[in-house]
């Protein structure tokens, strides 16, 4: 097995491997789905394939999955584009991976689960949370860290462990997250990238190493913990059973890549000052780049790493295309079998209902914090609310205010990460919503500015792809993004509708403000009344 960094290769080098390696595979570990794509050195996604796997929610604080599920859908993926090209593994210059942040798993020492992969959206550590927040001790590890104090990040997880499951923390080799286990499971290595690392609560931003008072709070020493690599960092040495399930070579580079989130953005060609990528996919967030580490003095924005020069600064929410599934699935039930029954996609045609009002529906508002919330309030126990409801409004109305009521908490992200760096003065919208004309407006008239979009909205992927190409010495740098990423359509403000939007944004902060105890409350009978389904 051999190892290595990142070198540029020999100009003699890299000119035959573009002839003889012309493609780079970028698997993308997601929350509900990994997805795997073919890339072409022109940046054109030449073949794709997704497989789905189950959350489990056996409690109502509980998100769980398996991760045995999840390590088959990279594998799987991974044949199914070699298959669909026909693809000789000569042809493939490196797999090159994206993942989900923030999962946990407990492995023994044949990594061997010993607990489900908890996600981020899990919020049984969230009184943990409220401990470190109310004593200023959380935000002084965010300061080091990054990561904002939530029950999403590893560092909260361990935390409960600690106090919950002491002989699991006993018989516990290494606590690991959903990319280090695959690597484990091809390589028989414990890897962890500078980026995952970043949003575990437990990495300190400055010196690049864990962080050891974390640990001690977390209740973890280092060597339980995967090795610290640089997000260009390349693997070879593939376990030979897998090599021929994937349709490769033992010796096809593995570039172990960064998070989708930071990632995302190198793919929409968001890297420089002022430019701000939003993504909205189930969740969402808006996010931009500095050269260095920077963290928000009133912790409501993450700082993670892309590469020694590149952090991405911003917020995550919650609730993003999962407010729009909610809609479809409890409100709108009628009108979405109405359009399969016409052979229209349910989503088009509830968007079309929702184009029939006007911008701020009226004067109904929606706070669409159905599952808490994360940036900029940071509460698990935020839950959603139709505020100024009337006998004039009709269920058109629910739908769009439900829409809107997505955009105002990327607002609100916006207007923390403004308030920090800057006004931006472009913004690139990525993500399943991307493809909804109807949305990019909504959002270019909620903030003011101009919204583009890439030509291809597998941003987390194609970054991806980019970074394999600088682990595998074949770019010098990431400016290569800019001629790979061609910017298509773009939205211009409609200053009517933005002075509406504006003028219900601070009615939307005011109504949150005034519910966040009475949101406590509710959380709490929930809590004693309300079974969680089954996933």
């Amino acid at each position: 097995m051999t190892d290595s960094s990142s070198k540029p290769s020999a100009q003699g080098q890299a000119v035959e491997s573009v002839n003889s390696q012309p493609y780079i595979i970028a698997a993308d570990i997601g929350t509900t789905s990994t997805k795997t794509l073919v890339i072409s050195r022109a940046g054109q996604v030449l073949a794709s394939h997704s497989i789905e796997y189950p959350l489990f929610t056996p409690a109502a604080d509980r998100a769980e999955q398996d991760p045995d599920q999840i390590f088959e859908a990279v594998v799987q993926g991974i044949g199914a584009v070699v298959r669909k090209l026909n693809l000789t593994p000569e042809q493939v210059l490196c797999v090159s991976f994206s993942s989900a942040m923030h999962s946990l798993i407990a492995v023994d020492e044949q990594a061997k689960p010993l607990t489900a992969c908890i996600t981020w959206a899990d919020n049984r550590s969230a009184g943990y949370a409220e401990k470190l927040k109310r004593s200023g001790l959380g935000q002084q590890i965010y300061s080091r860290t990054g990561t904002p104090i939530h029950p999403m990040s590893p560092l909260l997880k361990l935390m409960w462990f600690r106090d919950n499951e002491p002989e699991l923390m006993k018989e516990t080799y290494k606590f690991i997250g959903i990319k280090e286990y695959v690597f484990a499971k091809l390589f028989g290595r414990y890897l962890i990238d500078h980026s995952l690392a970043s949003a575990t609560g437990l990495f300190n931003l400055e010196n690049l190493i864990w962080d050891e008072d974390a640990l001690s709070h977390a209740g973890v020493r280092q060597e339980q913990l995967s090795e610290l690599v640089p997000t260009t960092y390349r693997v070879e040495g593939l376990s030979s059973e897998y090599a021929a399930a994937m349709g490769l070579a033992v010796d096809t580079p593995f570039v172990i890549g960064a998070s989708d989130g930071v990632l995302a953005n190198l793919g929409v060609g968001a890297f420089e000052p002022g430019v701000i990528a939003v993504t909205i996919g189930t969740s969402g967030a808006v996010r931009t780049v500095v050269n260095k580490p920077q963290t928000d003095p009133e912790g409501k924005l993450f700082c993670y790493a892309l590469t020694e020069n590149f952090w991405v600064v911003g917020g995550p929410i919650n609730n993003g295309g999962i407010v729009f599934r909610w809609v479809r699935d409890q409100i709108a039930t009628a009108e979405a079998e109405e359009a399969r029954r016409q052979g229209i996609d349910p989503y088009d045609y509830l968007t079309e209902i929702a184009s029939e009002v006007s911008a701020g529906s009226d004067g109904l508002l929606f706070l669409p914090l159905l599952s808490g919330e994360r940036a900029p309030y940071w509460n698990a126990n935020a839950r959603g609310v139709y505020f100024g409801l009337s006998l004039s409004h009709q269920k058109k109305h629910m739908i769009r205010a439900a829409l809107e009521g997505v955009m105002f908490s990327i607002q609100a992200v916006a207007a923390s990460l403004e308030r920090m760096m800057g006004p931006a003065s472009v913004i690139r919208a990525s993500g399943g919503f991307a493809r909804s004309t109807f949305w990019r407006q909504m959002m270019t008239d909620m903030l003011g500015t101009s919204v583009t979009v890439p030509d291809s909205i597998e941003s987390s992927g194609i970054g991806a792809a980019l970074l394999g190409l600088l682990a595998m010495g074949e770019i010098d740098d990431l400016s290569h993004a800019h001629q790979w990423i061609q910017v298509g359509m773009a939205h211009e403000v409609n200053e009517s509708d933005y002075r509406i939007y504006q003028q219900l944004t601070s009615i939307y902060t005011s109504v949150y403000h005034q519910l966040k105890d009475q949101f406590d409350a509710i959380t709490a009978f929930q809590g004693q009344h309300l079974r969680s389904p089954q996933s």
